[in-house]
C-alpha cells in the first residue's frame, strides 16, 4: 500500500488523479501507524514552509516522517522540507537533508516565484529518472529552492543552478510538480511506484 501524507498540502488532490490515471493502490493518511507500515509514502506540498512544518508538529508527523524507512517522495515543498532550514520563514524543517532552503533574487530577467517548464538535468544514474531523457522538461512553481549539493540527482537552472532531484537513503525529493509534468512526470512517479 502506498500512504500519501495528509498534512493539508495545496497540491494532494493533484497527486491523487496522478495516481489515479496510474491506476495506484494508495491512502490519503494523516494516522502515524498507517504511514509507518506503507509500503511507499508520497510527501507532497505546495504552501508556506513554515504552515507546513507547523501542520506537520499538529498532527504528530515531524518524528514519524524522520524515522521512516521505505521509500519516501517529496514533492516540492515536500522535498524542500526534508532540508535543514528554509529562509521561508526562518522555518527549523525536518533536517534529513543538509542544506537551507533559499529564496531566488527577483530580477529584470528571472521573475519570482519561477513558474512553468524548465529542463533538468541528470546528474547521477538513479532508478528515479529511467526512462527519462536528459533535460527532459518538468513544470515548476516556486519561489525558494535548495541549493546543488551532494545528494543531488538532478538539476535546473534559474538564474542559479539549483536541486532539481535529490536522494539520500530512502530519501528522494523532487522540487518540481511531476503530477503536472505530462508524460514525463508520469513516468517519474511510476518509478518511483515500481
Amino acid at each position: 500500500m502506498i500512504v500519501l501524507i495528509d498534512y493539508d498540502a495545496g497540491n494532494t488532490c493533484s497527486v491523487m488523479n496522478a495516481l489515479d490515471r496510474l491506476q495506484a493502490d494508495y491512502r490519503l493518511s494523516s494516522d502515524p501507524k498507517e504511514i509507518r507500515s506503507a509500503q511507499k509514502v508520497i510527501f507532497p506540498g505546495v504552501g508556506h514552509a513554515g504552515a507546513a512544518m507547523t501542520s506537520l508538529k499538529e498532527k504528530g508527523l515531524v518524528d514519524v516522517i524522520k524515522g521512516l524507512t521505505q521509500p519516501v517522495l517529496g514533492i516540492c515543498v515536500g522535498m524542500q522540507l526534508m532540508a535543514e532550514r528554509s529562509e521561508e520563514g526562518d522555518t527549523a524543517c525536518l533536517g534529513i537533508i543538509p542544506g537551507i532552503v533559499s529564496r531566488f533574487d527577483p530580477s529584470q530577467d528571472y521573475n519570482v516565484p519561477h513558474m512553468g517548464w524548465n529542463t533538468t538535468q541528470t546528474k547521477t544514474k538513479d532508478s528515479l529518472f529511467d526512462s527519462i531523457d536528459d533535460d527532459a522538461y518538468f513544470y515548476y512553481v516556486h519561489s525558494y529552492y535548495l541549493p546543488d549539493n551532494k545528494y543531488c540527482i538532478a538539476t535546473s537552472d534559474y538564474d542559479v543552478t539549483f536541486a532539481a532531484a535529490i536522494r539520500k537513503d530512502n530519501f528522494w525529493g523532487i522540487q518540481f510538480h511531476a503530477e503536472k509534468s505530462s508524460k514525463q512526470g508520469a513516468q517519474i512517479i511510476e518509478n518511483f511506484l515500481k
